[in-house]
């Protein structure tokens, strides 16, 4: 069994140190095998936040890690930075590439960077990174789950949320889901759910699941929805290929993480070629 931990929007210098105590735990209990930071690791890109970021993922200590950038992971207020060194704090603390993967017998993780440092918040997929992934997937074991990782939704569940849709995400998940895709997780709305992409694209030959994941330790919490991170269970030896989406929120009642929802996702097959 292969476990994915994904934390999102962690919003360093507005963290709560007894949530970050307590996914310390979950982590510990869990022992996932890869950790995916799915942007929004700070809320301002000051070096203290991402110092305080490097040290959480220290302490986490993961066997792997995909990490990629949120647009809070660039200056704002800074706009000579922002202009000429858009990515050095973020690089300084987790590395020059911004669109890392991971890769064992039975999981595939690609992380794509969709921020754009001319762009406040809103997300933007180039058609060289969709042809990337693309050409990526279509090379994945059949007993692979396959994941991509990107920080803003690709599928709104609420009209206010429309316009931080992916730009880009119309053209990219016919391609990705055709080319053999599972999931394509992110976060950026402090919203979790998992949704069928057929939701909004019903044409798919073949299915792939937007996996959304809340805050995890940030006090920007939304509508009172809790502090909360997403568990991916897999198990590529059995057919046909599935994976467990747990939803685990924290609970001030009792100072950690508690399993909220587990959903079971199965795939086709190999691509819709």
């Amino acid at each position: 069994m292969t476990t994915v931990l994904q934390i999102s929007d962690a919003h360093f210098g507005t963290e709560q140190p007894l949530v970050v105590r307590a996914l310390l735990q979950l982590s510990r209990e869990q022992a996932p095998e890869l950790v995916v930071l799915s942007g929004d690791i700070t809320q301002r890109a000051r070096q203290s936040q991402f110092s305080a970021a490097r040290k959480f993922i220290d302490d986490l200590n993961p066997p792997a890690l995909v990490a990629i950038p949120g647009n809070h992971d660039i200056p704002l207020f800074n706009l000579a930075a922002r202009a000429l060194t858009p990515y050095a704090n973020y690089a300084e603390a987790f590395g020059d590439n911004l669109e890392p993967d991971f890769e064992s017998a039975h999981l595939l993780v690609l992380g794509v960077n969709t921020t754009r440092p001319r762009r406040h918040k809103n997300g933007e997929l180039s058609a060289q990174q969709i042809a990337r992934v693309t050409a990526r997937l279509l090379r994945a074991s059949a007993s692979q789950l396959r994941i991509i990782v990107v920080h803003q939704p690709v599928l709104a569940i609420r009209a206010s949320d429309e316009d931080n849709l992916l730009k880009g995400h119309c053209e990219a998940v016919p391609e990705w889901a055709a080319a053999g895709g599972d999931i394509i997780m992110g976060g950026h709305i402090h919203l979790p759910y998992v949704h069928s992409m057929r939701t909004t694209f019903p044409m798919l030959k073949r299915d792939i699941w937007t996996v959304q994941a809340g805050t995890s330790l940030s006090s920007r919490i939304r509508e009172g929805i809790a502090n909360s991170v997403n568990l991916i269970r897999c198990d590529g030896a059995q057919s046909p290929r599935h994976c467990t989406v747990e939803r685990w929120d924290y609970t001030a009642a009792s100072d950690k993480f508690e399993l909220h929802t587990s959903q079971l996702l199965s795939f086709s097959t190999g691509n819709a070629a």
